[in-house]
């Protein structure tokens, strides 16, 4: 029946603090910094493994076809989703920020291009490989379910 600890007999059970260490109801709300987050840690639903695998996917079919708006399926997507999901938004981001440096070197091997008045044409496939290769390693490393940073990236969007 019931005793001095337990006064309501012997299925009642005492309620534990359910929350981690510390965590206390009534602080006030503290915002968490997406950078600060490491993404190799998160576990991502298929929907966003999903949206981040077209991140890099969209880039990479961007430079397939000749085109330099390979950055627009990684902004779109980026746009949408930067306050849904912390691992989406990261490697949309992630993407979006390489597409831009891809940008910006074809921009650079145009100018060399004809400062060499044609000799150097070669070097205009250079981004283009780059953004295929990249892009292929990126988008499986996300279908796995692994954040991908890409190893020359301008992190121009934080």
């Amino acid at each position: 029946m019931a005793n001095e600890q337990n006064p309501y007999g012997r299925d009642y059970q005492k309620a534990v603090d359910l929350g981690p260490s510390g965590f206390d109801p009534h602080a006030p709300y503290q915002p968490i910094d997406p950078n600060s987050i490491d993404t190799n840690q998160l576990q991502a639903n298929s929907d966003e493994k999903n949206l981040a695998l077209l991140a890099h996917l969209l880039g990479c079919v961007g430079a397939i076809f000749g085109s330099v708006f390979g950055f627009a399926g990684p902004l779109i997507i980026w746009l949408t989703q930067k306050d849904k999901s912390v691992f989406v938004e990261q490697q949309a981001r992630e993407a979006l920020n390489f597409q831009i440096t891809m940008l910006l070197a074809m921009f650079v091997c145009t100018i060399i291009t004809f400062a060499s008045c044609g000799t150097l044409f070669p070097i205009l496939f250079v981004p283009m490989v780059l953004q295929v290769v990249f892009g292929i390693i990126a988008t499986l490393s996300v279908s796995n379910g692994n954040a991908y940073r890409y190893p020359v990236n301008v992190r121009l969007i934080k």
